[in-house]
């Protein structure tokens, strides 16, 4: 199985750790994800009006590429995750959007065929959490470890089709085929107050607090993130009561791939 990938900006950078997990875990269980090339920032954050689309076409440069290879466009970032997700969804339903995208380069005629999925949707519906589990190697015992959500994954339900936008199990069905002991706790699908961090501190910090005590009222001794602004958040304002973690971290030390250059 080859996917098409696309690293976003903050996995080439200040988290290439938690990509390189990501390469060698995907090694490890049979599939490959090859880079797109030549890829740009997909903006990070989805312009909800829908005349704005210089913004949005580095999203659809990424999508094309996949297409015209036969592959479903594959990310690990929630924030890149929500970004290609709308675009498809506006190249769909929009018939204006579609011109417009054309009128500034004719080699993008895209109408929305490329499957888009998040890692995460890649192990449970090509791999197979059943199959997962049997691939441990270093199984997760004891640990208690409550997912992390947030606000990109789940919403808008329709667009997303992730989970259950108001009850999700995707990563608590991860974190037990891992081999740790899942916590469902409130807070785990709202907002940690990144994207409020620079308009609002205080504001950010309460969303993020409020979180990790719900968290910790349930027993939770770690938590796990699929999206790095969601992680740096929560990592920043959990003043060691959980340790925080990215979902391929997990993955990797399960699998006994860990890269420790």
């Amino acid at each position: 199985m080859v996917f098409s990938y696309f690293p976003g900006c903050t996995l080439s950078t200040t988290a290439k750790y938690l990509d390189q997990c990501a390469r060698l875990s995907a090694i490890a269980l049979g599939f490959t994800l090859e880079e797109v090339e030549d890829w740009q920032c997909c903006g990070a954050v989805f312009p909800v009006d829908s005349e704005q689309v210089a913004p949005k076409l580095a999203a659809v440069r990424a999508l094309v590429q996949a297409r015209e290879k036969g592959r479903t466009l594959v990310t690990l970032c929630a924030a890149c995750h929500h970004v290609f997700k709308q675009v498809n969804h506006q190249a769909k339903n929009d018939v204006s959007f579609r011109e417009t995208v054309k009128n500034y380069d004719e080699s993008l005629e895209y109408a929305g065929e490329t499957p888009v999925l998040h890692y995460m949707e890649v192990l449970r519906q090509y791999i197979g959490f059943d199959e997962l589990k049997k691939r441990v190697i270093n199984p997760l015992k004891g640990r208690k470890i409550g997912a992390y959500y947030g606000c990109l994954l789940l919403r808008p339900a329709e667009v997303m089709d992730f989970d259950d936008a108001e009850n999700p199990r995707i990563m608590e069905d991860f974190i037990a085929a891992l081999g740790a002991l899942p916590v469902v706790y409130p807070m785990r699908n709202e907002c940690c107050g990144g994207y409020r961090s620079l308009q609002d501190k205080p504001m950010a910090q309460t969303l993020a607090e409020r979180v990790i005590a719900a968290a910790v009222s349930r027993g939770a001794q770690g938590l796990v993130t699929a999206c790095p602004l969601c992680q740096y958040q929560l990592i920043e304002h959990s003043a060691g009561e959980v340790d925080v973690c990215y979902f391929t971290e997990l993955l990797a030390e399960a699998l006994g791939v860990e890269d420790d250059d």
